[in-house]
């Protein structure tokens, strides 16, 4: 696993993904924090990270691309499936040099406040706050992005999938708002999205058995529930898709808030990702 882990950053940097997202990273949290803190005076600090988030979600895409895209690419996949350790290792050590990439930056700008300190006076609490909900923001989308990775071997339609997940999610509060809250509208739209989980897991465990009966069951429970009551799912889709925002939290952690709904939401999501990249590979190891 530490061998994986090695390999993994040493490649990064070799192939200078990793310098030129550090490089950029910086960049751009630089140009921000000079003209809203240092040059316009203005004391939080995560103002300026909130400004970068859309950029990330082109960064993030860039990073995570080659993950095990790559590697499905050169067949270089079927080397790490017959190594004697688990796909779980080998996708823990691919996501935590990741983790250690998007890590270089910030804390690079952990020493932003401080600098800001030097000038006037901050509040310590909410420049850090912000600055570990931006990474655990980051976590999140890394293990979004590895997942993509995994299921196809063109970096390319990785990095724009990726980008379109995260996307979608950084949308998430408008696009809720567009939805009609009338509860038929909230039912066909679960309906559509079980069955897409249904297809989901048909295409993870190639189990037309399986698949079907998540679809069926799925159907069938949310028909029953809204016979017995229509009136619960007033809104409710529009709710589910806000409530899957990326930066909602994000900014509870920017007005300084330790926001633990926030971390258990970041932290469960990337999980869910890490998960079902691990059993994308399990599929492949068995093929």
């Amino acid at each position: 696993m530490a061998a994986i882990y090695k390999k993994e950053v040493r490649s990064y940097f070799t192939s200078m993904i990793g310098c030129v997202f550090v490089a950029f990273a910086l960049v751009i949290i630089g140009l921000y924090f000079f003209a809203n803190n240092l040059y316009g005076g203005y004391p939080y600090f995560g103002y300026s990270l909130s400004a970068t988030v859309v950029v990330f979600l082109i960064l993030i895409p860039i990073l995570t691309m080659k993950s095990m895209a790559d590697d499905r690419r050169q067949r270089t996949d079927q080397m790490l499936l017959t190594a004697p350790i688990s796909t779980w290792q080998i996708i823990f050590s691919k996501y935590l040099a990741m983790i250690t990439v998007f890590m270089v930056p910030v804390c690079i700008i952990m020493l932003y406040p401080l600098i800001m300190a030097a000038y006037g006076t901050i509040s310590y609490s909410m420049a850090y706050a912000s600055i570990f909900g931006f990474a655990l923001m980051g976590f999140m989308c890394i293990a979004a992005g590895m997942f993509i990775s995994s299921i196809t071997e063109s970096q390319v339609i990785a990095a724009v999938l990726t980008f379109l997940i995260l996307f979608i999610s950084y949308m998430a509060e408008a696009i809720a708002e567009l939805i009609p809250t009338t509860a038929s509208v909230s039912m066909i739209a679960f309906m559509i999205l079980v069955a897409a989980a249904a297809l989901l897991v048909y295409y993870m465990t190639q189990s037309q058995l399986l698949g079907g009966i998540v679809g069926v069951a799925g159907i069938v429970i949310i028909a029953v529930m809204y016979m017995v009551d229509s009136s619960a799912f007033q809104g409710a889709f529009g709710n589910l898709i806000s409530s899957l925002s990326l930066t909602a939290h994000f900014y509870n952690f920017c007005s300084g808030l330790i926001d633990i709904p926030g971390i258990v939401y970041y932290l469960s999501i990337a999980f869910l990702f890490l998960f079902l990249a691990d059993q994308a590979v399990e599929k492949r190891r068995w093929c």
